[in-house]
Parts: structure tokens; C-alpha cells; sequence
């Protein structure tokens, strides 16, 4: 099992969860963040550390988000485990699905 980061994270990627990752497992794509099932080792840190509340345990997934688990694992199909998010940095790799959703306006200031 891992953590999955659904549709409150598009447009939004506060990257608090980021922060608190003690194993750097979260990446980074245009439009909203991933958690390399790999990589991470469910500590939860993240869980909370997330404004949107964007991540849930994998079990948890609302059923209204449950295509964001193959939305997480097809972000690293290609990438595979690089390893540590914070070396790689932003990646155009998010799926098909994630890059056709509708653009959310900025949060005001």
C-alpha cells in the first residue's frame, strides 16, 4: 500500500507535504504532485501536512478519486524510480488524464 494525491492538488501543489517527506517521494509534474509507491515507506507524514487534502492512504481513496491511483502510477511508468524527487525537480509527465482536466483558476491573493 501506498499514499495517492487526487483532484484537490491539480493547480494547487502547495508542496507542504513535500516538506515534511522524510524520504523526498513526492514528484512533482505540471499541474499536481505524485507519491512514488516505491519510494515512499507510510510514515503518513504527508496525510496531514497537506492543506488540500489531496492525500489519502491507498484503502481510503474516496471512490469519487479512485482513477488518480492509475493517474499516480502512470506518472512513473515512464519515469520509473529516479530515486529522490528533489533532484529531479518538475517533470512533464503527468498522464493524459491529468493534463486534460479543466484548469482551476489562482486562489486569490
Amino acid at each position: 500500500m501506498t499514499y495517492v494525491i487526487a483532484e484537490p492538488c491539480i493547480d494547487v501543489m502547495d508542496r507542504a507535504c513535500v516538506s515534511e517527506c522524510p524520504v523526498d517521494c513526492i514528484y512533482e509534474g505540471e499541474r499536481m504532485l505524485y507519491i512514488h509507491p516505491d519510494e515512499c515507506v507510510d510514515c503518513g507524514a504527508c496525510e496531514p501536512a497537506c492543506p488540500a487534502e489531496a492525500i489519502f492512504y491507498d484503502i481510503d481513496l474516496p471512490k469519487k478519486w479512485k482513477a488518480y491511483r492509475a493517474a499516480n502510477a502512470d506518472f512513473f511508468a515512464d519515469l520509473g524510480s529516479p530515486g529522490g524527487a528533489s533532484a529531479l525537480g518538475r517533470t512533464s509527465n503527468d498522464p493524459e488524464f491529468i493534463r486534460s482536466f479543466p484548469a482551476r483558476p489562482p486562489a486569490p491573493a
